[in-house]
């Protein structure tokens, strides 16, 4: 199985998230394993991959999941691609034991989807 999503990055947390656009409800589905072994946090958002309205929507949805502002919330890395790197400023050590209860490792191996 690769690394967790969840890094710590110059003091803040890091995710590695695979987002899928145009979906029926905005959700976080938990941890995934990716066809390359790689693990992600799999998120879904209504908002269209357009003009970064799903970037903001993924934003929205995290600072809301993680309890934090907004503002603290950003995508660094894949503005256009569905795999993205996501940065939540904070206390690191928090938010990453935060974001292991919320979203504990997949059993059996695969995880919750291979795509």
């Amino acid at each position: 199985m690769g690394a967790s999503p969840f890094l710590v990055v110059a003091g803040t947390l890091r995710l590695r998230v695979r987002l899928t656009p145009r979906a029926a409800v905005d959700r976080i589905d938990g941890r995934a394993v990716l066809a390359d072994g790689s693990e992600v946090l799999s998120a879904r958002v209504r908002a269209v991959p357009e003009a970064g309205a799903a970037n903001e929507a993924l934003e929205r949805l995290l600072a809301a999941t993680f309890g934090r502002p907004r503002s603290v919330v950003r995508v660094v890395r894949g503005g256009t691609a569905r795999l993205k790197d996501v940065e939540i400023a904070g206390e690191a050590a928090a938010l990453i034991a935060e974001a292991e209860a919320m979203f504990p490792a997949p059993k059996g191996g695969r995880g919750s989807s291979s795509t």
